[in-house]
């Protein structure tokens, strides 16, 4: 049966234009048409109907760390996009750090791609890293189609990703400006993170206070002014502190090229249910009180935030000791952002459509993938099928991840992901998935 022969169609169906019943046409991998729901089908078309179950475009998550190569024992590209596929993510992109060699010259570029060709079960595109030194390979990893370049203003956590001091900063990205690129920058200011007391043991309360959130504000406040003197392109990763909203809002208004991201975690999670000792909840910048999160939620609803990413940063088990000083900072979520997400945004009086545009249309907008993360003419025939009011309970065994650790374990989720298209081929059937049949993904 050709791929111009099949017909989609569900009662909701969210498209850019809204909610509506329709019967999606694919062709050759693309979305042809979008038609009333009860057009009749093209002669010889296979339809699938899905009844009431919500047709989505596949997500889009530009935040995810594979590990791979190098780190494999970490997560890896076979996993971790399983793991997309089974949360509904058709296209992820991969930060350049974590894996050995790091993504910082265009040769370990091609190390990486060459790891990840036979293993990308959904669609996979790669940052580039920005380090002391490398400013002379930036414009070559940019021709090569990477989506941007990462950097951090204090440590990674990893030697062979240096952080960047400020001259350093200004001079990648005034390199990357050059050529109109984006730079994606982890915000924490070292000298808070320095001053602030040193962390050990298993309390909580002195990991969050080892990361103050002037850090991320202050960190924030330079880039912002850095951007505006070079006319460049940033956008801020994991917003955690929400104190750091009015300072982002005045610059979007003020036509600084600024965008920022923030993560389930922050979203769905809060300081004051951690446990002492239970660092699967430990990530840099920190998981802050419910109501630094009320606030964050108020920045995605007037449009400060822009997206919402997973930062997939996993780990083995043993680098999860409960000494929050010493375990590895980082949550794996992929398989879980989407009914996170919505079981929290519907709480909040969100819909399915907001949930669409901060985990698809955004992120994609972000690094102009235009073929993705929308349900309309043209675009990648990529679907998530989803139902929004079944509920289950996480239960790690059940994780696609390499590593079973997650900090959702035992929460019950609304949303439950019934199937997986990528280009028109089902490749996740209520947790039957198939082959890899993933691309990977340039630059447009």
């Amino acid at each position: 049966m050709s791929d111009a022969l099949l017909v989609l169609r569900s009662t909701r169906v969210i498209t850019p234009e809204g909610t509506r019943a329709a019967s999606v046409t694919v062709r050759d991998g693309r979305i042809a048409e979008v038609l009333p729901h009860d057009a009749e089908p093209p002669a010889g078309a296979r339809v699938e109907d899905f009844g009431d179950d919500v047709l989505l475009p596949g997500l889009v998550d530009t935040h995810v760390h594979v590990n791979d190569p190098g780190r494999t024992e970490w997560e890896g590209f076979w996993t971790a996009t399983r793991a997309a596929a089974a949360g509904g993510i058709t296209t992820l992109v991969d930060m350049p750090l974590n894996s050995l060699p790091p993504t910082t010259t265009a040769e370990n570029l091609d190390t990486k791609r060459e790891v990840a060709r036979s293993k990308a079960h959904i669609d996979v595109g790669f940052w580039g890293g920005a380090i002391p030194g490398n400013v002379k390979d930036l414009r070559p990893l940019h021709d090569a189609g990477v989506f941007g370049f990462k950097c951090f203003l204090s440590p990674s956590g990893v030697d062979e990703f240096p952080q960047l001091d400020q001259e350093q900063l200004a001079a990648a990205l005034g390199e990357i400006a050059g050529f109109d690129g984006l730079l994606i920058v982890h915000a924490e200011d070292p000298d808070h993170l320095e001053s602030a007391p040193p962390v050990s043991g298993p309390k909580y309360a002195d990991f969050l206070a080892s990361r103050p959130r002037a850090s991320e504000n202050d960190a924030i406040a330079g880039l912002i002014a850095l951007a505006k003197r070079l006319d460049a392109r940033v956008h801020v990763l994991h917003l955690s502190s929400s104190d750091a909203l009015p300072l982002i809002a005045a610059a979007k208004a003020e036509g600084v090229k600024l965008t920022v991201e923030t993560c389930p975690h922050f979203l769905t999670l809060t300081a004051e249910e951690i446990p002492d000792g239970a660092t699967e909840f430990k990530c840099c910048p920190p998981i802050r009180e419910s109501a630094n999160q009320d606030a964050l939620w108020q920045g995605l609803a007037d449009g400060t935030i822009d997206c919402i990413v997973s930062d997939h940063s996993p780990s083995t088990t043993d680098l999860k000791t409960p000494d929050f000083g010493n375990a590895w900072g980082g949550i794996s979520s992929l398989q879980l952002g989407l009914p996170a997400i919505w079981t929290a945004a519907r709480g909040r009086g969100h819909s399915l459509e907001d949930v669409v545009r901060w985990m698809a249309a955004a992120p994609a907008a972000l690094v102009g993938l235009d073929r993705k993360g929308a349900i309309a003419p043209g675009r990648d025939a990529d679907f998530a099928v989803l139902d929004p009011d079944a509920t289950f309970t996480v239960d790690p065994a059940a994780l696609q991840h390499r590593n079973k650790i997650t900090a959702y374990a035992g929460k019950t989720l609304h949303g439950v992901v019934r199937s997986t298209w990528l280009r028109g081929q089902k490749i996740n059937d209520a947790g039957d998935l198939t082959a890899p049949t993933g691309e990977l993904l340039v630059r447009d």
